[in-house]
């Protein structure tokens, strides 16, 4: 029986199946999707006292792992030291061999500063099956060209806020068990200057289908929303975007949403990208 806990009563945004051609343009501080999505009523249940999460069950986790980062909005300082940190975290979280970095990014509802893009505001993961195996098997081959192999991967983001509690577009995180391996539509990333307009955003693209692809999803009453209020700096959430073994929890659907309450802070966060490896031998 599931357990009654309190939660906020939102809308998250589902893609409609009207939807045709799926692409997510990103250009410096702007994104556009041209799928065609509508907000549907969820409830978004508190995590805080729903919990404990496992990785392998849910498809993300929550843990205490202070940062050494002093600020996040300084670039260089997060080029220079947080790719490192993350590789620690996650070595030390989950027992991974390898873990290769790929790149991070501030998310702010306000973007009128460099390097910040806005909270990715539908239900979605950051891959697809086929992009994951894919792009795991070319940073490996870059990276540890004379590594033994690996039996498992697993691409995550390590997502953590930093602006102060409580915060006005938390992070939502769908248990994997209320979502059916077949679902998700894949959506390409397509890195613009300019976000293109009419018909140029439905025009061919050589190469498509070898771009980054996320996977995003149509409304289903089953999904089961999660969220954890008043994060601190000090608070990661590990979010399974693809792992290689399907007999574990191996995605979990996430998106910002706006908690309606009065005297929210302006959430700013910083999400990590990585593939985790667990080598043979």
């Amino acid at each position: 029986m599931e357990t009654k806990t309190a939660g906020i009563e939102t809308t998250i945004d589902y893609l409609l199946p009207t939807s045709r051609i799926n692409r997510r343009f990103w250009a410096p501080g702007e994104e556009y999707n041209t799928g065609v999505y509508a907000p549907f009523p969820v409830t978004v249940r508190d995590g805080r006292e729903g919990g404990p999460f496992d990785l392998d069950v849910h498809g993300f986790a929550i843990g205490n792992w202070p940062s050494d980062i002093q600020d996040f909005r300084d670039q260089e300082e997060l080029r220079r030291d947080y790719p490192a940190e993350v590789q620690r975290i996650v070595k030390q979280w989950i027992g991974a061999d390898r873990v290769i970095p790929m790149g991070g990014q501030i998310r702010s509802p306000i973007v009128n500063r460099e390097h910040v893009q806005p909270p990715a505001a539908e239900a979605h993961v950051d891959f697809t099956t086929q992009s994951a195996n894919r792009l795991a098997r070319i940073l490996y081959d870059k990276f540890a060209p004379d590594g033994p192999g690996y039996d498992r991967f697993l691409c995550f983001s390590l997502w953590r806020t930093f602006s102060p509690p409580p915060q006005d577009w938390p992070l939502a995180l769908c248990d994997y068990r209320s979502v059916d391996d077949s679902e998700g539509v894949p959506n390409v990333k397509v890195d613009v200057d300019v976000i293109p307009t009419g018909d140029a955003l439905f025009a061919p693209i050589p190469g498509e289908d070898q771009m980054a692809a996320a996977s995003i999803f149509h409304h289903n009453p089953a999904h089961r929303w999660w969220y954890f209020p008043d994060m601190t700096r000090d608070e990661t959430i590990l979010i399974k975007f693809h792992d290689s073994d399907h007999s574990r929890a191996w995605r979990a659907p996430h998106t910002a949403f706006r908690d309606p309450r009065p005297g929210r802070n302006v959430r700013e966060s910083y999400e990590f990208r990585a593939v985790a490896y667990f080598e043979k031998g």
